[in-house]
């Protein structure tokens, strides 16, 4: 039986795959962890800084960890805002990571991203292998990812595995300073019945993935055959291809008298027209079975009624203020 730590637990991708782990392997067996000091009792939290390399090889020794789902990162807008800080959290904290995989024997999942590509790659359907040059720091944290994972792969065998992630869509996670994180914000505003100010432009189209998709997706490639996998490292994978309008519209079937207007963000209309509009994910299908199950349609009807069921509280339901897309990201 697998002993897991997840790092970045509290994040967009930890606050919904630590659950699910738990569910499959069993709660002992996940210790989640993070910088925050634990909000409740948990026995199976740690605080964690991932760059601290000797506190990291210490909770690893002490709780028998076998499997490192390694999620602590700056994501894009943050990030470039604070790039050297972006630098020492996802490169220093990967490499603790695959450092403490390579002397303890352990399996590692590492998140790569869309922003891995840049202006000079194709945009629509991009290939699984195909020229990187992303123009952030973000990007560029992911491309030496992928490679310093492959370079441990083969240099010293470590069983590293990870995804290309589109944007994700989250509800039981606030946004966490994303390009893509427009969309969780648009279906937040729909069901506080606010008027919603979207940071891209209306036709910005880009690739997006409902997290159960996406969790589903992280847990089927760790379980997968290591004959079957031609990459193992950085797999294509997505759900839908959308624009804000789409959604919106989508949005308006199920609350007709929602309202967006556009007030862009030069600097992440900038890196979002550095990405990809379309993923070619035809490799994670025929290595690994990958299949999405949320097409638009689907995954607005499940936000709707996940956000309207619960209680959030990242909102005020006393607050007549309108979300500022642009408020708190740099």
């Amino acid at each position: 039986m697998r002993r897991i730590l997840v790092t970045g637990a509290l994040g967009q991708i930890g606050a919904e795959l630590t659950p699910a782990l738990r569910k499959r392997y069993g709660a002992a067996r996940v210790v989640a962890s993070d910088l925050a000091e634990a909000q409740r009792a948990d026995n199976h939290y740690e605080r964690l800084d991932v760059t601290q390399a000797e506190a990291l090889a210490d909770l690893r020794r002490r709780r028998d960890v076998d499997v490192v789902y390694h999620l602590a990162a700056l994501l894009s807008a943050v990030a470039e805002d604070r790039p050297q800080d972006a630098w020492s959290v996802n490169m220093s904290g990967l490499y603790n990571v695959l450092e403490a995989a390579r002397r303890f024997g352990c399996q590692v999942f590492f998140p790569s991203s869309i922003a891995a590509f840049g202006p000079s790659t194709p945009r629509r359907g991009t290939p699984q292998i195909t020229i990187q040059r992303p123009t952030t720091i973000y990007g560029v944290t992911k491309v030496a990812g992928e490679l310093l994972c492959d370079y441990y792969a083969t240099r010293f065998g470590v069983d590293v595995r990870g995804l290309r992630l589109p944007g994700l869509v989250s509800s039981a996670a606030p946004p966490g300073g994303g390009t893509t994180d427009y969309a969780v914000e648009m279906f937040r505003a729909a069901v506080r019945r606010k008027r919603y100010s979207c940071f891209l432009a209306a036709e910005t189209r880009l690739d997006m993935m409902y997290m159960p998709d996406a969790i589903r997706a992280i847990m089927e490639l760790m379980e997968a055959e290591p004959e079957r996998l031609r990459f193992r490292n950085a797999y294509n994978v997505t759900g839908m291809s959308v624009t804000p309008r789409e959604i919106a519209t989508e949005i308006c079937k199920h609350a007709p008298s929602f309202a967006v207007d556009y007030r862009i963000d030069p600097l992440r209309q900038a890196i979002a027209d550095s990405w990809p509009q379309s993923l070619d994910a035809n490799a994670a299908r025929e290595d690994w079975g990958f299949a999405p199950r949320f097409d638009l349609a689907a995954m607005t009807r499940d936000m709707l009624a996940r956000l309207g069921a619960a209680t959030d509280p990242f909102d005020d339901p006393n607050s007549d203020e309108v979300p500022n897309a642009n408020a708190g990201f740099g």
